[in-house]
């Protein structure tokens, strides 16, 4: 994606011009996990295909637009759907909602994902908090020349997950009394599901999730020091001797859990 400072600063600005409020907080929301959308008060809808230069997505049980407005009292922007490499989107296009956000003053974001359960006590519907990830692929997001306006050429990753926000989530966790686990989340590119041989990998390598999102996303704000909180919905359990799954179990599992999450998610923001 050529100029993208321009093209972010264009979408910035028609972003602007469609509200009246200042959001520090974005959430962006995976398969199946859209319905906390649904609880932002005095919203503004606006679709991405109306924003200048941004991706539209195109997996099923994704929305596709942005939700602008306020939760629990706290000013917020929601990615209602998201872009994934695998949909044929290079890395940059990928996180360019990211940019956008930078320059619209995004402090903290929330991301959230539908993933499989690769640890051993893995169950459907458990929430994952994700305290780091792993990501063999070489393909970062940052490749090319650095753009200064967004951060540093060579930011650390040490606390792409920030220890503050994952305290929170638990402590606002064992209030509602919502089960969560922590672990780390394997990032695959996809579209297709992981080999046995592969989910022998990613538990042998030290991966309790797997997903093909999110970490993208995660390494543009460590970039830009955004603040960030990552959480799995475990849709599906992948075992050592058979891996079979298909993207609607995965999205009627999320929808099941939904109402958690959101619960989660609504408590956190009452915290911060």
């Amino acid at each position: 994606m050529d100029n993208i400072l321009e093209k972010a600063k264009e979408a910035k600005g028609y972003i602007e011009s469609k509200i009246n409020i200042k959001p520090r907080i974005a959430i962006i929301l995976g398969s199946g996990l859209g319905k906390l959308a649904d609880d932002v008060c005095d919203r503004v809808e606006i679709s991405y295909s109306d924003i200048p230069h941004f991706p539209v997505s195109t997996v099923k049980g994704q929305a596709g637009k942005l939700v602008i407005g306020s939760i629990s009292g706290k000013e917020v922007i929601v990615m209602s759907g998201r872009f994934h490499y695998y949909e044929g989107y290079s890395m940059e296009e990928v996180t360019f909602p990211i940019r956008v956000f930078s320059l619209l003053g995004i402090e903290k974001l929330i991301v959230t994902n539908a993933a499989g359960g690769v640890a051993g006590d893995s169950e459907p519907g458990d929430i994952m908090i994700i305290k780091d990830h792993i990501k063999l692929s070489s393909v970062s997001p940052l490749m090319g020349p650095n753009i200064e306006e967004f951060g540093t050429r060579f930011p650390d990753m040490l606390n792409a997950y920030d220890k503050e926000m994952i305290v929170t989530a638990k402590e606002v966790a064992h209030k509602l009394d919502i089960r969560v686990k922590e672990g780390v989340y394997f990032y695959m590119a996809g579209p297709q599901y992981e080999t046995v041989a592969e989910v022998n990998m990613i538990r042998i390598l030290g991966g309790d999730s797997v997903g093909m999102s999110t970490v993208p996303e995660v390494i543009a704000c460590a970039h830009s020091g955004i603040k960030v909180l990552g959480i799995s919905c475990i849709t599906d359990v992948l075992k050592p001797d058979t891996v079979s799954v298909t993207h609607e179990e995965v999205v009627e599992v999320a929808n099941r859990v939904s109402d958690n999450l959101c619960r989660l998610v609504t408590g956190i923001l009452e915290e911060d």
